[in-house]
């Protein structure tokens, strides 16, 4: 790679075409007027940071994909747990999406902001303290999770599973952040805020509200929570959550950095700057409408569901109205591009995210989403945006700042373009198992005879029909891993070889305090550009107009969720067995979600109703089936049945996948917490009593008792201190409500 160690930090200021695009050449943007007589001001840009959250990127990134590629072995062979409870599909999976996300491409996104922010701004970053408060707090931020995680302190909310002290440091540290963009940005020496900034603000903004919203818990202990939100609340609320934490975490700090670096990289400007604003404003405003589409068939408003769907087509435009911007921008330098593998890596980023943004709207669709939701589709379609659009990315601009950072060529260019194949045939051995995978699911379990019963009645078959592309995708996943291994050692040869500058020396005149608007930067979008507050609290206003419109009735309007007399709230017993069920993670593989398709109901039973998770904090709907669906498991089965599954999986259900728990039929129920639970419960909105707290243990051994009683008649001797026994209770107890009702109508 030819790499140019001259950089300026001192670029001219850009002037733009009738059309609003830069001038070539121009890739750090600023606007300072022509004849300003301000001085020039010598300072130096913190590379320290910078290299500091790059060296967090890869090694979080080789940790998360090694549990990754551990997690979908386990689906095929899943004695790779090594019967330990702490290494079992349930529990590191959530490990694994927020090893990824949280400090894989978190770290990415700090080490690239922290590094085009300071040029963009022509200032070093506001306070060198904040920054490494902030890099140190987010490194023991995903320690916690790392250690939490694996022993079972989960909420169950996906992307979200970290205990409520750790949320409150993730706050702290996000707020940390904050203080010290704004800081950079107000004390900035150049007028103008470039596209990527937006893009930078918009995130810091949103993932507050997002994370705030979602997180108010009523804690129990130290490392257990409560939701507030039941049932389908807490779904509405989860899943705008979730949809827009893949919005403004994994996506627009992304189209930031590609605003920045992509023009840097191939030394060509932004295709179209006004295409850019449009790009900015519709994303934002549209995006943060499209949660409910992950609920379509559910038990949430129909209202929501239509309103998540149409907003999900509306993202179409804007989404590849970026892409577009990104793939114009190299018009004219193609010849580079295949010369210069790091934008090989740009190109196919951009290409992922425009198959990712355009399979999205498609799977809101609801006949679509009909055969794919809970199937390996989703899968291969998440990771498509992943692996292509984050992890390709970020391996970009490891490849780009590196060598400019430590001031030497790239160490090895052959490992370069071995990094870029494998990976990409990484990409592509995973992806395309698991369409296939998706789609057969989808398919068998919709299949009619001509009898007019199901062609495959029980839900084994279809999980020993795909374990051929589980291996595809494991393997896939190994090349990915392997491609970043690579990558980790040229660039850590780069780093030996060279000598990082520590302290970039700058210069650029000082923000003139007095300006007149001229020609071009009257441009109506100058007003908002040049006041970042402004531009702050407008961003704030268009996340938040969707997600009023998508949260306030249902929380407003008692009608839109109705109560059924049958349901009860969970006895002491089944609240313990219901917390087992969390932490093992059972909900990362089982759904609670009987949807209204006659395929369902013949293989499940009813399908299920809003009013029968009132007391449901959290919801437990899932979003995969790898094993079936549990909704209305209880009574399906003796309670021997269950005993013997989770000792043994394959006695009952020869080949299967699921491992085994012979942990909890050893190991003593805590009930010392239960009074307390069940107050805390209470507190966000579940009847209990005084005295259903009060003698809660009592009630519990009494019930705890006859489960134990039950499965000695059946032959099995277990004390009824056991958690198998609360794991069992709660089983058993799965959409009975609905048959107690069924039983009083006749």
């Amino acid at each position: 790679m030819n790499v140019s160690f001259n950089q300026s930090t001192t670029l001219t200021s850009p002037e733009r075409d009738k059309s609003g695009r830069l001038t070539p050449g121009q890739a750090d943007i600023g606007h300072q007027p022509p004849g300003h007589d301000t001085p020039v001001e010598r300072f130096a840009y913190d590379n320290l940071i910078v290299r500091n959250f790059a060296v967090a990127t890869v090694i979080w990134g080789i940790i998360g994909m090694l549990v990754g590629v551990l997690i979908a072995s386990q689906l095929f062979a899943p004695a790779v747990n090594l019967n330990n409870q702490y290494t079992t599909f349930g529990r590191i999976r959530p490990l694994h999406t927020n090893a990824v996300i949280f400090a894989f491409v978190g770290n990415a996104i700090f080490m690239a902001v922290y590094y085009s922010l300071q040029r963009l701004c022509k200032a070093r970053m506001f306070s060198d303290a904040l920054s490494k408060i902030h890099f140190w707090g987010w490194q023991l931020i995903i320690l916690s999770a790392v250690v939490t995680l694996p022993l079972g302190f989960t909420t169950s909310h996906e992307y979200a599973e970290l205990e409520w002290p750790i949320d409150i440091a993730i706050t702290l540290i996000w707020v940390v952040f904050g203080i010290n963009m704004f800081g950079t940005i107000i004390k900035r020496r150049e007028r103008h805020l470039y596209v990527a900034i937006w893009f930078y603000i918009a995130t810091f903004v949103t993932i507050a509200v997002l994370h705030i919203v979602n997180s108010f818990e009523m804690p129990v202990s130290l490392f257990k929570s409560y939701y507030l939100y039941a049932g389908v609340q807490d779904a509405l609320v989860q899943w705008w959550y979730g949809h827009n934490a893949v919005a403004f975490f994994l996506t627009t700090p992304y189209l930031g950095m590609m605003y920045y670096y992509l023009p840097k990289m191939a030394n060509r400007p932004v295709y179209s700057y006004r295409l850019s604003i449009l790009h900015f404003w519709a994303l934002i405003f549209i995006y943060i409408w499209a949660g409910p589409h992950h609920l379509l068939y559910n038990s949430v408003p129909d209202w929501a569901q239509s309103l998540g769907t149409v907003f999900s087509i509306m993202l179409i435009a804007p989404s590849w109205g970026g892409m577009i911007n990104g793939l114009l921008t190299l018009r004219g330098a193609w010849n580079k591009v295949r010369e210069d593998t790091v934008l090989k890596f740009m190109v196919v980023a951009l290409t992922a995210y425009g198959m990712a943004t355009f399979e999205g709207p498609m799977l809101s669709l609801k006949n679509i989403n009909g055969i794919a939701h809970f199937t390996d589709w989703i899968v291969a379609h998440v990771h498509v945006g992943a692996l292509g659009l984050n992890g390709f990315l970020t391996f970009a601009v490891l490849y780009w700042l590196i060598p400019r950072m430590y001031r030497t060529p790239l160490y090895s260019q052959k490992l370069l373009n071995a990094h870029f194949w494998i990976g990409t045939l990484g990409i592509l051995f995973y992806a395309v198992p698991m369409y296939i995978a998706g789609f057969t699911q989808g398919l068998m379990w919709k299949e009619f005879t001509n009898e007019s019963v199901l062609k495959y009645p029980t839900f084994l078959e279809t999980t020993l029909q795909i374990l051929p592309m589980h291996k595809m995708r494991a393997i896939g996943g190994g090349l990915y891993l392997i491609g970043a291994i690579l990558m980790a050692y040229n660039l850590f040869k780069t780093m030996a070889v060279g000598n990082l500058v520590v302290n970039e020396e700058a210069e650029a005149h000082a923000l003139s305090k007095v300006y007149k608007p001229t020609g071009s930067d009257t441009f109506w979008h100058r007003w908002i550009e040049r006041r970042p507050f402004q531009l702050l609290v407008a961003s704030l206003l268009t996340i938040l107009i969707g997600s009023m419109v998508e949260l306030v009735p249902t929380f407003m309007v008692k009608s839109n969720i109705p109560t059924i007399p049958s349901v009860q709230p969970y006895t002491a017993l089944e609240v313990q067995g219901r917390d087992l069920y969390i932490r093992e993670g059972c909900v990362n593989c089982h759904s609670q979600m009987v949807r209204p398709f006659r395929s369902e109901t013949e293989r499940y039973g009813e399908y299920s109703k809003a009013g029968e998770f009132v007391y449901d904090h959290p919801f437990l709907w899932g979003s995969k089936r790898t094993g079936p669906d549990l909704h209305r498991e209880g009574g399906k089965y003796p309670d021997s049945w269950h005993y013997h599954h989770m000792n043994e999986p394959t006695s009952m259900s020869p080949g299967s996948v699921m491992p085994p728990y012979p942990w909890l039929i050893t190991q003593q129920l805590d009930i010392s917490n239960t009074s307390a639970k069940l107050n805390a419960l209470r507190k966000v909105g579940v009847p209990y009593d005084d005295q259903a707290i009060s003698y809660a243990n009592d009630d519990l051994k009494i019930q705890a008792d006859q489960v134990s009683a039950r499965l000695a008649k059946e032959g099995i001797k277990v004390k009824s201190d056991r958690e198998i026994v609360a794991l069992i209770a709660y089983l058993q107890r799965l959409g009975t409500d609905i048959k107690k009702m069924e039983t009083t109508d006749k």
